[in-house]
């Protein structure tokens, strides 16, 4: 059998190392034969491709050399950086029911690039980009970064180089058709050389006389990855003047979503559901968009339609089942994680989170089990917030000395755990042990700086200790992050009528 059949054969079950020898074997016989060549090039492309309509990650360059905002100051719910943080703006998340990260930003049932973005200040943007949700899991320097080092394995694995970018000649490339596409291809995700893939990608855009909506897209791809939205967006716009393509609407939300326009983007997935009503994509889209936005009501009502449309999508059924469980639905939460588990599922989330449903339900000879294989599937990355769950459960049944010994397992794991400072604090002063409290809340503040806690708690000690400015300033914090708590509120009233009398 020749050779070419039986490598389009092994590429169309993807064995590419197998299809990768044998057009090797057939360019070493005629090394002019385009076929054999375009097999190869298509076949590392394959191989190193990546889904990168998912890494919408912020680097810390983006960050530095931020000029796509479009107001330094966007009404709430109008900016990822300003999200709905009261009732009366329309928000629906409570940071003493819903936990929130170090970045300010509620934590979801689904984790995926970008619900880490921070919804602070620049500089204090630049710190949790630094400084990462664990040790040793900073952000890359750009979002091009990220890219890098998806294709780093695939690079290492391919030996020599295929294709020298440098001395292509674009403009006699883009003449050929099928091989300018697959080179195209080759330069963004074999050699991540957005760059060269732009002058080729403009180079057959004007031999196609403006009219192929492939090679639009292309250059789309390129200005994003570049970092220059304002021209992604013009090439995705009139690349679906040419040809509605479900794809390029998709990148056109994520160039809003870049620039910081979650209305926008709303709306751009709102256009791709009309022509294309069955795809469940731009319903995540929007779902998304309102989780991030902080309006968490309206993103259940996408994620339940996306449900109606495909039953065992993991992400629809994680998220859905995170909200019941923090709108006080344990019950509900708990058929929807052993849904999870019908799927396949096995990991130490699911079976924290199963553990935590069922003792919150009730079901208290069934919960320890779920903890301890949790514990048994967790590694380093999440065994501290297990533990911290735990602790959680000992505070629930009153076992406080058990829930000081979990509390320190966890900072055992993760020194930087601003909740388990924030109750070590509290128990700390119960205990009486009053300066050790005092400090284990100032670490607890330090670590977490958009988080309630230990800002009211501080507030409150500051208070009973007559030190009334320091409590009036720790006070006024914990009703920036939360403007709707009435302890906050109610104790800010009482500073101020002290205060007031000197």
């Amino acid at each position: 059998m020749d050779n070419f059949i039986v490598a389009m054969s092994r590429y169309k079950r993807r064995k590419y190392d197998e299809t990768l020898q044998l057009c090797d074997k057939m360019l070493e016989n005629n090394q002019r034969d385009q076929a054999a060549w375009l097999l190869k090039c298509n076949c590392l492309v394959r191989k190193s491709y990546i889904d990168d309509l998912e890494i919408d990650e912020e680097g810390i360059g983006d960050i530095l050399l931020d000029e796509n905002t479009v107001s330094q100051f966007a009404r709430p719910g109008t900016s990822f950086q300003r999200p709905i943080t009261s009732r009366q703006g329309g928000g629906d998340i409570n940071p003493i029911m819903r936990p929130m990260s170090k970045s300010g930003r509620p934590i979801t049932g689904f984790a995926r690039p970008g619900t880490n973005k921070p919804v602070s200040s620049s500089q204090n943007r630049l710190e949790t980009a630094l400084k990462g949700n664990r040790p040793g899991t900073t952000r890359p320097i750009t979002s091009g970064g990220r890219y890098m080092r998806l294709g780093t394995a695939s690079l290492a694995s391919s030996g020599d180089q295929f294709l020298d970018a440098n001395k292509l000649d674009m403009k006699k490339i883009a003449k050929k058709g099928a091989i300018a596409k697959a080179i195209c291809n080759y330069l963004l995700y074999v050699e991540i050389n957005p760059k060269k893939a732009l002058e080729l990608s403009a180079e057959a855009t004007q031999i196609s006389e403006y009219k192929d909506w492939w090679w639009k897209e292309r250059l789309g791809k390129c200005y994003h990855i570049l970092g220059l939205q304002r021209e992604a967006e013009k090439q995705f716009q009139s690349s679906l003047k040419n040809e509605n393509i479900i794809k390029t609407q998709l990148e056109l939300a994520k160039v809003y979503i870049k620039l910081d326009q979650p209305i926008t983007a709303i709306e751009c997935y709102r256009k791709g559901l009309e022509k294309h009503p069955h795809e469940i994509q731009f319903v995540l889209g929007i779902a998304r968009v309102y989780d991030q936005l902080n309006q968490q009501t309206k993103a259940v009502e996408f994620y339940k339609q996306v449900l109606a449309f495909e039953s065992s999508n993991m992400e629809a059924v994680a998220q859905i089942a995170a909200h019941q469980f923090y709108i006080d639905q344990p019950e509900e939460s708990t058929l929807f994680y052993q849904r999870l588990l019908q799927l396949g599922i096995n990991t130490a989330e699911l079976w924290n989170n199963l553990g935590l449903c069922l003792f919150f339900d009730g079901q208290y000879d069934l919960f320890y089990p779920c903890f301890e294989r949790a514990l048994q599937l967790a590694d380093e990355t999440n065994r501290a917030e297990i533990w911290y769950n735990i602790s959680h459960v000992f505070i629930y049944m009153g076992e406080m000395g058990m829930a000081y010994q979990c509390l320190k397992m966890v900072l055992q794991f993760d020194p930087h755990h601003a909740e388990a400072y924030n109750n070590l604090g509290v128990i700390e002063i119960k205990h009486g042990n009053i300066e050790r409290g005092k400090y284990e809340l100032q670490v607890s503040m330090k670590e977490g700086e958009m988080l309630l806690e230990p800002h009211f708690n501080s507030a409150l000690w500051a208070y009973n200790t007559c030190e009334y400015q320091d409590a009036f300033k720790l006070v006024n914090k914990a009703i920036f992050i939360y403007p709707d708590h009435e302890e906050s509120i109610k104790l800010k009233k009482q500073i101020e009528d002290i205060l007031k009398v000197f």
